[in-house]
């Protein structure tokens, strides 16, 4: 990816309605056990990316998965995509760890993220 702004796409969430049963499907996919195993949240981490299962969209109301772009500076990355007509939904805030996120919409209403590890 030499030139671009991104370290792309490295984390995937997806909304689920039975958490319980989308932890055995996505296991049995990735070949792996979750990291993360909670009510609110399994996370899997494979292959350099991390997928994650969020029960009924969580508070974010998500209604279909939600791509993460990596960013260094999550601010900057969001002040350019609006400048070219995206609008943000979620503003940056910390989810833990000193991480960051943030989500926006694309003109056709897609909902795409940003991460940024500290």
């Amino acid at each position: 990816m030499t030139g671009s702004s991104t370290q792309g796409i490295k984390t995937v969430l997806h909304p689920v309605s039975d958490l319980a049963k989308a932890k055995e499907v996505y296991a049995a996919l990735l070949g792996v056990q979750p990291t993360a195993d909670s009510d609110y949240y399994v996370g899997f981490e494979a292959e350099g990316q991390h997928i994650g299962l969020v029960p009924n969209g969580g508070p974010q109301n998500m209604t279909s998965p939600i791509a993460y772009w990596h960013v260094a500076d999550i601010e900057a990355k969001l002040a350019e995509v609006t400048a070219a007509g995206a609008t943000v939904k979620e503003t940056p805030h910390d989810v833990g760890g000193g991480r960051l996120v943030a989500t926006f919409t694309d003109l056709d209403g897609n909902v795409l993220g940003l991460v940024q590890d500290r």
